[in-house]
C-alpha cells in the first residue's frame, strides 16, 4: 500500500467513528520524521479513546501495526504513530488550545 493510500485509509477509519474535523497534511517536504500528519478531535474523551481503539483495530486488519501509542489512557491527545502516517486525536477544547 503506497503511503498516501495508507493516510487516505486512516482517514475514512477515524470518520468511521464521527471523528470531527478530520485535516491531513502532507509534510514530506517539511520534515523527516514523517510523510503525513492526520489531525481530528473528538466531543469527549470517551469519543477520542473510541477513534483510536478503532482505528488501531482496523489498521491491524489491513496489516498494519503501530510503532507506539502514547496518551491514550487519558484520552486527552492520543498520538498513534504509523512510521508515515502519525495521527493525533484531541479531545476538542484541548486541540483548540494547541
Amino acid at each position: 500500500m503506497k503511503t498516501l493510500d495508507k493516510a487516505l485509509q486512516c482517514l475514512k477509519i477515524v470518520k468511521e467513528r464521527k471523528a470531527v474535523n478530520p485535516i491531513l497534511f502532507e509534510v514530506h517536504n517539511l520534515t523527516s520524521i514523517t510523510d503525513y500528519f492526520l489531525i481530528a478531535s473528538g466531543n469527549s474523551s470517551r469519543q477520542v479513546q473510541a477513534i483510536t481503539r478503532h482505528l488501531n483495530r482496523r489498521m491491524r486488519e489491513e496489516g498494519f501495526r503501530a510503532y507506539g501509542i502514547e496518551g491514550e489512557q487519558e484520552g486527552q491527545w492520543v498520538l498513534m504513530d504509523y512510521g508515515d502516517v502519525v495521527i493525533h486525536v484531541f479531545y476538542g477544547p484541548v486541540r483548540e488550545y494547541y
